[in-house]
């Protein structure tokens, strides 16, 4: 029956595996899909929750940040969509009962997956300082508390404020506008994680830190290079858009260490023909080597710069700055420097290279694979470079494509969810609102955790998220957050987080994007931004599963209400009644979204302002679209050793897990597995199913384990391993970070595989 959680935390070490699948979606999905909503939400629900998933009338999903096509089919959802939906509309709660039965200590022994399948949060919970138990907590109470907190430390600066990527545009302005009130710039979020090396590229070569593609040029496109990125799992919507660009001509190339089975073959659910045969979508597969992604975009630039005609002459002469210092370096690249670090064959190489230069209109498409090592930023610069000097952006069919994951990441920053403020936002910030916003720059997750190590940082609210799990170096970040005087977590369902708390700690029960938000002026819209800056509005229509729950935004002016007080101008108790109000203040303190309210009445929302696609204009420090130089970087692999990237299990968003299969690396029922590369195990004396602890290897010499993962053989490229995160979050040093973005460097782990005492 929906509504009953699991009993028992199951093994997740010792899973059965079989082959790889070759293919995505179809019967198996739908199958999938319709068994865990109904175990979670019962067959009704299910029904009237689905079908109003990404609908102009409806809710976002809150899973990805894939935007919606124009025309929507009925179930304008993936299977991982579905997933995220039920998991929120559960009919499964925690109760205080629950915490009543089960101490912190007890929590914390707990796996994600258990912790997560008991259901949504229903009261305010308080953990008081030395006490074993979570108790229920008044709201009034619980703002008392973290007043209590942030009055009493020595500067703002020992805040901090972060924030999740499903947080809406409202309560994201609201956030920052009342961190910045309170006196700090402390907002580390979720992208400092994940696509702040895009940013930081994109800011820097061609002056906005976001994509400059919008859906319909995926259709018009010639070619689609795919790096770094698994779809058919992480934005599996994102298949039926390549199917149709494949359908329109486009060709596709796939960069990746693995082998992805929606990138293969996808079978479109929506469809009777698309259901049982599919659609091949990669039309060449670069099984690349871990990290490789720089010195392959550079060897491709070096070939397109000795081919007569090939680059665009014109375009790079007008819009662009750096490109004959650029040609230099590119010029200067080595095929068998380029061959060692991919690991692809010259022929593979040749024939990318053919494509490319058959393509007038060519867009590059990445996510995590790119942007989690430490020579992240300047591989993004070389995809720019690989783009403009073919002329490649701001031409319809054509760009760059970041693909976001969590679904309003890019709405968050936008809203000004970020430690580095520009200052043009807070001068605006201060002609709106009356008060001096800090400058100084705050602290991103990397630093946020070394300050609360380091006893420079006492108080750590969280909207949404599951901090401790999504941060690396787990023993470190825990231990820092235990250092915290209170720990505060903003929530719809239990997490670890919840279990490592500072001094005191404060679990406080939210609206789901699937909740109706009932407010002194009425029911509430709010807003998000897709991966693609299209702006539209979110509405929930199920009941709340509790009625003691308050909105992200209410939570926010209440809280900014009872610790700013009198002396704050700004009118928090009429935001919270009216979020429309909230989108007037907005519209005049963040470009693009003049006349919001009017705009996002329109059902299917609006573009926002992106220059170098709408006018090619480069908004950068010279003005021009920026050529960049530099040395091409690969991680060097010692004799013996693995390289590892993290990854996700196909029943797993963030660090959220649905179930413990992956359905498509052919993984049941279990988590606890490395894949490596048959020919690699053998040579490390790896039998299939034996038993390996995962010892990272750093420069800093600190010993980093992962204890038992089953070895299973798997069609990994060369040299290259990979296992699941959050479990194998702890190989990777605080320090270990992406130069310039400081974005963990989690794809990159080079690992020794050393026999488990499980074998």
């Amino acid at each position: 029956m929906a509504g009953k959680p699991p009993q028992g935390d199951p093994v997740q070490d010792a899973p059965q595996v079989a082959g790889p699948k070759h293919a995505a979606a179809g019967l198996p999905a739908i199958g999938h899909t319709l068994r865990v909503a109904q175990q979670q939400m019962g067959v009704r629900r299910t029904a009237l929750t689905l079908l109003r998933v990404n609908q102009k009338d409806g809710f976002d999903c809150p899973g990805c940040a894939w935007p919606e096509p124009e025309h929507r089919h009925k179930a304008e959802f993936c299977e991982n969509g579905a997933k995220a939906v039920a998991e929120e509309a559960t009919l499964r709660r925690v109760t205080p009962d629950f915490f009543a039965a089960h101490t912190v200590a007890d929590l914390a022994t707990r796996s994600g997956y258990w912790l997560g399948q008991q259901g949504r949060l229903t009261h305010p919970m308080y953990l008081a300082e030395g006490a074993e138990h979570y108790a229920p907590v008044s709201w009034e109470r619980a703002f008392d508390i973290i007043a209590e907190e942030l009055t009493a430390l020595g500067s703002p600066d020992e805040a901090l404020f972060y924030t999740s990527g499903r947080t809406s545009n409202e309560a994201a302005f609201l956030y920052q506008l009342f961190a910045r009130e309170f006196g700090t710039n402390n907002l580390p979020d979720c992208s400092n994680m994940c696509h702040e090396s895009s940013g930081s590229a994109l800011s820097e070569t061609i002056g906005v830190g976001k994509g400059s593609v919008l859906l319909e040029d995926l259709y018009k496109a010639d070619l689609i290079i795919v790096a770094g990125q698994n779809p058919g799992t992480n934005h599996p919507r994102m298949l039926s858009a390549l199917e149709k660009a494949k359908a329109n001509g486009a060709r596709i190339i796939t960069v990746n260490p693995l082998p992805e089975a929606g990138m293969e073959r996808f079978k479109n659910p929506q469809t009777p023909q698309g259901m049982f045969k599919g659609a091949a979508l990669t039309d060449l597969f670069l099984q690349i080597r871990i990290g490789g992604d720089q010195a392959l975009f550079r060897l491709l630039n070096k070939l397109i710069l000795e081919t007569e005609g090939a680059v665009d002459e014109a375009f790079v002469s007008e819009h662009t700055h750096g490109y004959e210092e650029f040609a230099q370096s590119a010029r200067a690249a080595d095929w068998d420097e380029t061959l060692t670090a991919t690991g692809l064959t010259r022929a593979q190489i040749d024939e990318a290279l053919r494509m490319v230069l058959a393509s007038k209109r060519t867009i590059v498409c990445w996510a995590m694979g790119l942007t989690q090592h430490k020579h992240s930023v300047p591989t993004i610069r070389e995809v720019v470079n690989f783009l403009l000097l073919r002329g490649n952006i701001g031409r319809p069919g054509a760009g760059v494509c970041p693909v976001r994951g969590h679904s309003n990441v890019q709405g968050d920053r936008t809203m000004g969810i970020f430690e580095r403020p520009a200052p043009a936002f807070l001068d605006a910030l201060e002609r709106e609102f009356g008060f001096a916003p800090p400058r100084e720059h705050g602290y991103d997750v990397v630093r946020a955790i070394r300050a609360m190590r380091d006893d420079k940082a006492k108080v750590f609210f969280a909207m949404g998220g599951n901090f401790v799990s999504a941060s690396p170096d787990t023993e470190v970040t825990e231990a820092a957050m235990r250092r915290a005087r209170l720990t505060v977590h903003v929530s719809t369902k239990l997490n670890r987080s919840h279990a490592v708390t500072g001094a005191r700690a404060l679990v406080l029960p939210t609206l789901g994007r699937t909740e109706r938000d009932l407010q002194g002026s009425g029911e509430q819209i709010v807003t998000v931004e897709d991966s693609m800056g299209m702006v539209h509005a979110s509405r929930g229509r199920l009941e709340p599963a509790s009625e003691h729950l308050l909105s992200e935004t209410a939570i926010v002016c209440r809280l900014a209400r009872r610790v700013l007080g009198d002396e704050s101008r700004t009118p928090w108790e009429e935001f919270e009644k009216d979020y429309a109000t909230i989108r007037d203040r907005i519209a005049r303190v963040v470009p693009g979204f003049e006349d919001f309210n009017a705009r996002v009445a329109d059902p299917g929302g609006f573009a926002l302002p992106h220059a170098p696609r709408d006018e090619r204009r480069f908004p950068t420090a010279t003005g021009k679209a920026n050529f960049t130089a530099a040395p091409v970087e690969y991680p060097k692999l010692p004799e013996g050793r693995l390289l590892l990237q993290t990854l996700r299990s196909h029943d797993q968003y963030n660090t959220t897990i649905y179930g413990l299969d992956d359905r498509y690396r052919g993984i049941k029922n279990g988590r606890r597995v490395v894949l490596v590369n048959p020919d690699d195990a053998r040579e490390l004396g790896l039998a299939d199913g034996s038993y390996t602890d995962l010892v990272s290897e750093w420069q800093d010499g600190v010993e980093r384990r992962a204890p038992g993962f089953r070895v299973v053989h798997y069609p990994t490229a060369r040299g290259c391993a990979a296992a699941y995160y959050p479990e194998t979050n702890v190989l990777v040093p605080l320090d270990a970070t992406a130069d310039t973005s400081n974005t963990p460097a989690s794809k990159s782990v080079v690992v020794r595989l050393e026999q488990s005492a499980a074998n």
